[in-house]
């Protein structure tokens, strides 16, 4: 099999994995919420109204789920990926600089995902795509905004 055969195989299953990579995340991100608001996953709830931990709940679980779903997917992901670099710089980078070091491989890893969605959209198996009846292909060059 050549390579450009490959990459064109390849690349026919973009919107499909692309689509699968934010549910995926979405539904991390929610369950990082739902643990820090309501002291589920073996995680110890944080008080209502405790900044930052509280609100960056709130942010993981509701953003979490808009995510998941496919709802204002660029709009949750770039708060999801600026919450994530704010918790990476002000909890994350005073005990190292490298996140093997400091322990926000969580944190950089979140906030380059979301951001991957922020300019690549939704992908496919979207809800607001299959409400609005759109197809994959326009929803994956990131006409979904228009």
């Amino acid at each position: 099999m050549s390579t450009a055969r490959l990459s064109d195989r390849l690349s026919s299953h973009q919107p499909l994995v692309l689509g699968l990579f934010r549910i995926v995340i979405g539904l991390l991100f929610a369950s990082e919420g739902a643990a820090t608001l309501f002291g589920i996953l073996g995680r110890q709830s944080s008080p209502v109204g405790d900044w930052p931990f509280w609100y960056a709940g709130v942010i993981e679980l509701v953003c979490g789920v808009l995510v998941l779903l496919g709802v204002a997917t660029r709009g949750a992901a770039f708060l999801s990926s600026g919450a994530m670099a704010f918790a990476y710089f002000t909890e994350h980078q005073k005990d190292g600089l490298f996140p093997l070091q400091n322990g926000g491989l969580s944190p950089a890893l979140f906030c380059w995902g979301f951001l991957l969605l922020v300019f690549f959209g939704p992908g496919a198996l979207s809800l607001s795509g299959l409400v609005q009846g759109r197809g994959i292909a326009r929803e994956t060059v990131g006409l979904d905004a228009v």
